[in-house]
């Protein structure tokens, strides 16, 4: 597993490793996929389960297609005798009898075999047996240094039934993972592991979010910028409308990230189309990452203002990606747009809007978080990166969900304000880290014709505001009929 192996740096050899989480989240999936990429590299591999039957276990390996072909599978079972009830009366304690039957039958299986990789399925069996923590970490260091003298590398899933402070296996393994499972208010359960010990190895810590899908576990490693970077040229980017441009200070400097403020309606998403335009017209590709609005929807509005984005997409020019903020998780976005730069190699990309992707956040300051490493990879990358906000309200004071306006080297304001009795619309750009801007506020309208910016609005005070005050007359506004 690509994913995995990048946190843990692959698993040593002849090393015992824990994988522990509760029920459910996908030990012995991973455990499973361990299995099959050593027997399809010529191994011996070796499948001990005490918990699950092997029907059972081979059902769940075919709902994901897996043949296991080259996975020796050992059903431990109780013992006829102890499943009969004048042995059940006896004054003789089953568990000393069963625990010493067990690890014999695990140690015959292996001798018989003899796996360079086993899996252990489940500790709470044996942790049972023994009755006392003394036994259990004797039992558990006898099995370790067993495996060790023959050079298997062990794999134990332990379920976590065990008190929170039996830490026995953290002490024991070489090596220590665990599953977690989030359950949200609402959407689908999240699912994260992280690397709690690794003797004598650097790993990459923190919490990784992963999926179990059909085929098996997908691992999204979390995303470090620093070790991302490439040399491009840092040049200015034309949008194709010199009055923006103007606004700009000559365009959008290459390997910077833009945020565009501004309520609902005023055309933060056609904006960035803009953009997105001028990249593929520069023979670019674009990337474009939609969680509020329906694709259909969008697709209709960009033609009626003459960019037709289905034409782009089925000319591998564009790729948009419809993300449903309650179905993904934070580290599998973050995978997905790494996948439209190193793979598709977008140049451009476009995340619509903030205000979805906080939904898939567990708080605000994770989003925060994630953001700043995301941008910071992307502008490493040379990636001009667009991202909108939807503020609260229409008019009058107005505030965001989240405020990432120190992130973006460049902040673009879109307002309402009304005039000669009309709602007409205002851009500003507030904020440039790359260089000079025009510091004037222009009305700008789309149409068919696509984004029209007119003259500064030198009369008004208070656009900002949205509650603008005619100073001066003479003011060239905008009309309806202007080509």
């Amino acid at each position: 597993m690509a994913g995995l192996d990048d946190i843990t740096r692959g698993l040593a050899r002849a090393r015992l490793f824990l994988l522990e989480g509760s029920p459910g989240t996908g030990k012995t999936t991973i455990a499973t996929q361990w299995l099959i990429s050593g027997a399809a590299a010529g191994e011996r591999t070796l499948y001990i389960t005490l918990s699950e039957t092997e029907v059972e276990f081979r059902a769940g390996a075919a709902s994901h297609g897996w043949p296991l072909d080259g996975v020796e599978i050992f059903e431990l079972i109780p013992p006829e005798s102890l499943l009969d009830e004048d042995q059940q009366q006896s004054l003789l304690y089953s568990s000393d009898l069963e625990l010493g039957e067990t690890t014999k039958r695990i140690f015959e299986r292996f001798e018989a075999l003899k796996p360079q990789r086993v899996v252990i399925d489940s500790l709470s069996e044996i942790r049972l047996l023994a009755q006392s923590s003394l036994r259990y970490r004797r039992q558990i260091l006898a099995l370790k240094h067993y495996f060790s003298r023959h050079d298997a590398t062990v794999l134990m899933l332990d379920d976590m039934t065990a008190e929170a402070t039996d830490r026995t296996m953290h002490s024991i393994a070489h090596g220590v993972f665990r599953l977690e499972e989030l359950s949200p208010d609402y959407g689908a359960e999240r699912r994260r592991m992280r690397v709690v010990k690794y003797r004598g190895q650097k790993y990459r810590g923190g919490y990784h979010d992963f999926v179990i899908d059909t085929g098996g576990v997908r691992v999204f490693p979390r995303l470090v910028s620093a070790e991302h970077k490439t040399d491009f040229s840092r040049e200015p980017l034309g949008s194709h409308l010199p009055q923006l441009d103007a606004l700009l200070g000559g365009g959008i400097e290459r390997g910077s990230s833009v945020l565009i403020l501004g309520p609902a309606g005023t055309g933060k998403s056609l904006l960035t189309l803009t953009f997105i335009s001028a990249a593929i017209a520069r023979g670019e590709r674009a990337a474009m990452f939609v969680f509020d609005e329906e694709l259909g929807v969008l697709f209709a509005r960009a033609k009626s203002m003459g960019v037709d984005l289905q034409a782009l997409v089925d000319a591998d020019k564009l790729v948009i990606e419809q993300v449903d903020a309650a179905e993904l998780s934070p580290g599998e976005f973050s995978e997905r747009v790494r996948r439209c730069v190193e793979v598709y190699e977008a140049r451009t990309l476009v995340i619509d809007s903030l205000n979805g992707y906080q939904a898939a956040m567990p708080a605000e300051q994770a989003l925060v978080l994630h953001m700043h490493e995301l941008l910071q990879y992307l502008n490493r990358q040379g990636v001009s990166t667009f991202l909108t906000v939807a503020q609260h309200g229409l008019v009058g004071d107005m505030r965001a969900p989240v405020d990432v306006t120190y992130l973006a080297d460049t902040v673009i304001l879109l307002r309402y304000f009304e005039a000669q009795g009309r709602v007409r619309r205002a851009i500003s750009v507030i904020k440039k880290r790359t260089g000079a801007h025009e510091d004037t506020i222009r009305e700008y309208r789309i149409d068919n014709h696509g984004v029209t910016l007119g003259e500064p609005l030198i009369g008004f005070q208070g656009v900002l505001r949205g509650v603008p005050t005619l100073v001066e007359t003479g003011t060239r506004l905008l009309e309806a009929d202007e080509d």
